[in-house]
């Protein structure tokens, strides 16, 4: 496990098209927002997705869980708060923390598990410049590789 890693959050506007008819956010879009924080956690650290997978490298999740506390509706100013809690050999942990912008209460909160693949679409070692990426304080990042 990461102590007291850095949290980036990316702020969301709740979009009409997000809501069920009860004007409440569908489930399955707070993993488009996981996926949206996780690509600005990137960006805060110098990177893209794209650059990965540039030189072959790409992180599919195989694992995602979500527990919903509180309501989010349409319209909501959120904040999806996201962090890398564990990183072991071929697979990164991220962790989510949805609340109300202006708020702390957490809304939601889930993880997902990535596995680093090569471009033979097999595990590989997370390389030690891509460990290195992934442990960048995102006050003192590079510019971003594309």
């Amino acid at each position: 496990m990461i102590e007291n890693a850095p949290w980036t959050k990316e702020p969301i506007r709740v979009r009409y098209a997000e809501t069920d008819q009860m004007g409440h956010a569908y489930y399955a879009n707070y993993l488009a927002w996981f996926e949206q924080a996780r690509g600005a956690w990137c960006r805060d650290r110098g990177f893209t997705y794209r650059s990965l997978e540039a030189r072959g490298l790409y992180l599919p999740v195989v694992e995602v869980h979500a527990r919903y506390h509180g309501e989010i509706k349409y319209d909501d100013d959120i904040v999806v708060r996201v962090r890398v809690t564990e990183i072991r050999r071929a697979s990164i942990r991220f962790e989510y923390e949805v609340v109300r912008a202006g708020s702390t209460k957490v809304l939601t909160d889930g993880y997902t598990w990535h596995v680093l693949m090569g471009s033979g679409r097999k595990a590989v070692s997370v390389p030690p410049d891509v460990r290195e990426l992934l442990g960048r304080d995102p006050e003192e990042h590079a510019t971003v590789l594309d």
